[in-house]
């Protein structure tokens, strides 16, 4: 995600052999012809049809990989979204790695990719989130360009969403011998495969000084030169062998902070470092930085036909500047811009956020591909003045969900995301929305989130949400009265507050209360021109990487809400006011994802999730909570639209039924008896973290994710 680093998930270890990746299927007519985006559907069980909704990327794509012999054969890897492999078809990414259910939810981190520049159905991926957790990251190797993957024999803390996750290419295949692998860890120093992967070592003749959770940034083979080598050792300098990696020197003078490093078809090796561009070439060093000022450069590529011909830009910068020599760094022309979005919502800011890779087309001549915090670009011609970038974002979803609605009247979805606000999906789910969502920060174009959106029961066409900066630590709110079209920002909030979860009253939308992050809950008369102090309640959990829903209305009594925390439910009978504890006989859960939701149409009905623990049910307003017996774990749940007929709501879980196993179901009698409706081939694997369904269209159910963007799924027709 771009610039974000969030919550560390708890995953468990399981062996994994050969997983198989989602087939691209039938696409669905755009109902905005506009619209680039398309469906790629995945088939359920009992006949349900899962996609993501299209919204148009924001994520952050931390490299991109052209193969040097096949023609539109280009894979990029995402930091919290795992790879894609380009479908120049219809000019779309197809995700890689989908198929990883959530007990392997680690490896959607893309921490490296490596092609074999002798097969192009040979591809490898390095794999992990972060480096911390009981699944260590691993690398996998795919004979089919990604269809299916194997596992292979090398478990290590990897970090695709940690430091530098924007810089370096740690995974190499040597173009001499395909068999000869190296990867470059964080912790681990420099690891080698001598046969295509299938088993590994440590190479301890080398031993650089490594920086802690960042080590060995890059691999890179000379072409013209078997056995020569190079690794950029971030913290220490470049290093080389000239041996195929048997034994190692460092190459005095060299960057000590280098980020990407590049050889050029005449041997010269260039390095993007924290203080400027440097090449190397008969044994001296020359600093090329482009106007001669100390900067942070990052993004590095060199022209595969010509040796000479250099682009490099600025890294972690919001002001991107991108730079090109045609004598080897003798001189540079800042390279100006043109922009072309395909995705409605994207401006030109988009653009200048933290540029990560660039890469020359080898197939293809005047073709560059570029990656940054928001996505992926290309030109056509980077020989133009100005050079004309287009973004293609189509199936790269790979925005962090906060809070989903599925109101009764209004748009069929709202969505609170992070980084990129959320949306109004006005243009319905398979086609990109037209904008952001409003009202919360005056500068449209930076990264701001929306923790909680939350509508009226007697009135869904109005509409609250919370949520702010992380940048600067601005928080707020803001409300709509046309389901989420326009909004208006509170004339009020507490300074230093940041906000996580909103109810608003079932009877009276000016009336909400907000529990806080690590402080104590606030209310509301008056729409948010007023707060005032809620009583009765702990502290709130710590924002804003948390996912609970520890607040909800009831459904009926515009003054009654409920809460939860660590054992105990509390309710409120004056609007929020002051709450009283009414239940402290539930399990305790120190699990970030309990969900405590209410009922439409049931005054005192109270659901609670507890993930390991169970679902849990209350008539009586939270005095008494049963435990369903046919629910063995709950992570999601969420209620919907009875089928025609019936007034007992649908009730979803994504989690494990007695005698079923894991997956996502749907009751229609409150849990007595299940239905499957989850998909093998797309289990929904990377961080499900919030989950609704529609009170507009029976069956339809949407699960958001840490990664993913938003799924949903719909009976097949």
């Amino acid at each position: 995600m771009a610039l974000l680093k969030h919550f560390r998930w708890a995953v468990i270890p399981i062996c994994l052999g050969v997983i198989t990746t989602c087939a691209a299927s039938k696409p669905q007519p755009q109902t905005q012809p506009s619209a680039i985006a398309q469906a790629k559907y995945t088939t359920g069980q009992n006949g349900y049809r899962w996609a993501n909704v299209s919204i148009g990327g924001g994520g952050f794509v931390t490299g991109v990989y052209p193969h040097p012999r096949q023609q539109d054969l280009v894979y990029i890897r995402t930091d919290v979204g795992g790879f894609y492999r380009w479908n120049p078809t219809d000019k779309s990414w197809m995700q890689l790695n989908n198929s990883f259910p959530v007990s392997k939810e680690n490896y959607y981190g893309g921490e490296a990719l490596a092609v074999d520049p002798n097969n192009p159905n040979t591809v490898y991926i390095a794999a992990g989130k972060y480096p911390k957790l009981p699944l260590k990251g691993t690398i996998f190797k795919s004979a089919d360009a990604g269809k299916t993957w194997t596992k292979l024999n090398i478990d290590l803390a990897m970090g695709g969403n940690e430091d530098h996750r924007w810089a370096g290419i740690r995974l190499a295949v040597n173009p001499a011998n395909s068999n000869i692998i190296f990867f470059g860890s964080r912790y681990d120093g420099l690891w080698k495969s001598a046969d295509a992967g299938a088993t590994w070592a440590k190479v301890t003749s080398f031993s650089p000084s490594l920086t802690e959770g960042v080590g060995i940034l890059g691999i890179v083979f000379d072409k013209r030169s078997p056995g020569l080598v190079y690794a950029n050792v971030y913290g220490d300098g470049i290093y080389k062998s000239t041996d195929t990696g048997v034994t190692w020197q460092k190459i005095e003078g060299s960057p000590k902070q280098g980020q990407r490093i590049a050889v050029a078809n005449n041997g010269i090796l260039y390095v993007t470092h924290q203080s400027g561009v440097s090449k190397y070439s008969n044994g001296t060093w020359n600093n090329i930085t482009p106007n001669s000022k100390e900067a942070s450069f990052n993004a590095l590529a060199v022209n595969p036909s010509n040796p000479n011909d250099v682009i490099v830009a600025l890294g972690q910068s919001v002001s991107t500047k991108i730079y090109r020599t045609s004598d080897g760094g003798t001189s540079w022309t800042e390279m100006k811009v043109s922009l072309k979005h395909t995705v409605p919502w994207w401006d030109d800011y988009m653009f200048s956020v933290w540029t990560s890779a660039i890469e020359f087309d080898p197939k293809v001549p005047s073709r560059v591909w570029l990656t940054d915090g928001n996505g992926i670009w290309q030109t056509e011609n980077i020989n133009a003045n100005p050079v004309i970038w287009t973004n293609y974002e189509a199936g790269h979803e790979e925005l962090v969900v906060f809070s989903l609605a599925a109101p009764p009247k209004g748009g069929v979805l709202l969505s609170g995301t992070a980084d990129q606000d959320g949306f109004y999906h006005n243009n319905g789910l398979n086609a990109y929305p037209s904008t952001r969502l409003a009202g919360i920060s005056q500068w449209s174009h930076t990264n701001r989130d929306t923790f909680s959106i939350a509508y009226s029961e007697s009135d869904p066409l109005r509409v609250v949400r919370v949520g702010g900066a992380r940048w600067n630590s601005n928080f707020t709110g803001a409300t709509s009265t046309d389901g989420g079209l326009t909004w208006q920002k509170f004339p009020s909030f507490p300074a230093n507050t940041m906000p996580l979860r909103l109810a608003l009253s079932a009877n009276n939308p000016n009336l909400f209360v907000v529990a806080v992050s690590e402080g104590k809950a606030i209310r509301t008369t008056d729409g948010g021109a007023s707060w005032s102090a809620v009583s009765g309640l702990p502290n709130g959990p710590k924002g804003p990487w948390y996912w609970g829903e520890p607040l909800a209305a009831d459904k009926v009594d515009g003054n009654t809400f409920y809460y939860y925390s660590d054992g105990k439910v509390y309710r409120s009978n004056d609007g929020g006011a002051s709450f009283s504890l009414v239940n402290s006989s539930v399990p305790k859960s120190e699990w970030v994802l309990d969900k405590l939701k209410t009922v439409p149409g049931a005054k005192g009905e109270v659901w609670l999730s507890l993930e390991w623990n169970g679902l849990f049910r209350s008539t009586d307003g939270g005095n008494t909570f049963t435990k369903l017996p046919s629910v063995e774990s709950a992570r999601l749940f969420a209620f919907g639209k009875p089928p025609t007929g019936s007034t007992t709501p649908a009730l979803y879980v994504y989690g494990k039924v007695a005698g079923v196993g894991e997956g996502i179901f749907r009751s229609l009698d409150k849990g007595q008896t299940w239905t499957s409706i989850g998909s093998q081939q797309n289990p929904i694997g990377n961080g499900p973290v919030v989950m609704e369904a529609s009170w507009q269209q029976y069956g339809l159910v949407f699960i958001g994710t840490a990664g993913n963007g938003i799924y949903y799924g719909s009976p097949g027709s």
